[in-house]
């Protein structure tokens, strides 16, 4: 059994249900820092862990403009052409 945090408030817990797992992991995650305080700080932990690892799959760092409005549209399509995977830093 896997247990998810959610910082939201919610009074009453809502069921979440995982998404199928490879098993796995190949190809090229893209990490993502939206630009928020210490979130690089989180990415660079997150990059060194995983290139330790998962030594076959390849790191690609992206940062959106700000974290005060949603990830252009052109970047967006630029990960999901180039990546399989994302992880988003949300730090402060």
């Amino acid at each position: 059994m896997t247990t998810i945090l959610d910082p939201t408030d919610e009074r009453v817990p809502v069921e979440r249900q995982l998404a199928e797992r490879a098993g796995t992991i190949s190809g090229i995650v893209a990490l993502l820092d939206i630009r928020k305080p210490r979130g690089d700080v989180f990415l660079n932990q997150m990059d060194a862990k995983l290139q330790e690892m998962l030594p076959g799959v390849e790191i690609r760092r992206y940062t959106k403009p700000t974290f005060t409005k949603p990830c252009p549209d052109d970047l967006r399509l630029q990960i999901k052409n180039e990546c399989d995977f994302v992880i988003e830093a949300l730090a402060d």
